[in-house]
């Protein structure tokens, strides 16, 4: 499963600090990417998060934030709760618990990462 993270969901996570349970539950393995649409290490990675979402067990969101209407709201957190300031953003959570965050990785570490282990 691939989809976007809705208005309401990036809100409710800058409300909260993190993303809901919903989508850090929505499958054992769950990858949110964190991005501007104009990155261009997103394109390179995008097409492999869209392969993942194939998987068995993964479900995976996106948000290019640059785009919508919170943008500043949105990059504030990003940097202040996350402390990540940079492009592509990726954080990986297993069970609904976060276990890993990166930029960017090659598509055999991002692989690795992501897929639950069998």
């Amino acid at each position: 499963m691939l989809r976007v993270l809705t208005e309401a969901e990036c809100r409710a996570a800058i409300r909260g600090g993190d993303f809901s349970a919903g989508v850090l539950g929505a499958a054992p393995s769950v990858v949110l990417a964190l991005t501007q649409s104009w990155c261009p290490q997103w394109e390179r990675m995008r097409p492999w998060l869209e392969e993942l979402s194939g998987e068995k067990g993964v479900a995976c969101f996106y948000v290019e934030y640059d785009l919508a209407t919170f943008f500043e709201d949105f990059r504030s957190f990003k940097e202040s709760v996350f402390r990540n300031d940079e492009v592509p953003y990726f954080r990986y959570y297993r069970d609904g618990k976060l276990i890993k965050e990166s930029n960017y990785l090659d598509r055999t570490g991002f692989r690795r990462i992501a897929l639950p282990e069998t």
